[in-house]
């Protein structure tokens, strides 16, 4: 294991696999989104995997991460979507509705209050669970391959990346 993974895996729950390795060789399942320089240069690129999953791959601070495109929320194009952190976590945030979800994890976040009767409202970041579909990515000599998260666990960004979804998409858009 290289000391990235070793970096990645620490960082991340041992529930769930880094989103992020390098490698010799790609994994047997992955597929090709494009070259590393290409993605950085962009910050953010989007792609059809494997005809049936619009994932989103971005770079920030030196990492690369991937996910459903569209916000479990409503179908927003988190393409469009801030970076910002909330309570220590990197979040994507909605540009529709301002739903932020964890860039590691897919968890949305929400603000609760203690006790809304209080005069001075005090407020903490408390998680919804896991609510966006995050896919592994993996660098071969400078190129970006994803590997679908084939967990069978539904998850509320899968209803997005259905073809009746897609298909009242492009509808709306004509």
């Amino acid at each position: 294991m290289s000391e990235e993974e070793i970096s990645q895996t620490s960082s991340s729950s041992s529930s769930s696999p880094p989103s992020f390795s390098s490698s010799s060789s790609p994994p047997p399942s992955s597929h090709f989104i494009g070259k590393k320089e290409d993605i950085v240069t962009a910050g953010r690129v989007t792609k059809l995997v494997n005809g049936c999953r619009d994932v989103l791959v971005l770079y920030h601070q030196g990492q690369l991460h991937a996910m459903d495109m569209r916000c479990y929320h409503s179908g927003g194009a988190l393409q469009y979507g801030d970076i910002e952190e909330f309570n220590g976590l990197l979040c994507i945030v909605c540009p529709w509705h301002k739903y932020k979800i964890t860039l590691a994890e897919g968890e949305g976040l929400y603000q609760a209050v203690d006790d809304p009767t209080a005069k001075a409202l005090r407020t903490h970041w408390r998680s919804k669970g896991v609510k966006q579909r995050i896919h592994k990515v993996t660098e071969v000599n400078g190129d970006v391959y994803v590997t679908l998260n084939d967990s069978s666990e539904t998850i509320a960004s899968d209803v997005y990346q259905t073809e009746r979804y897609r298909t009242v998409l492009l509808k709306a858009q004509q």
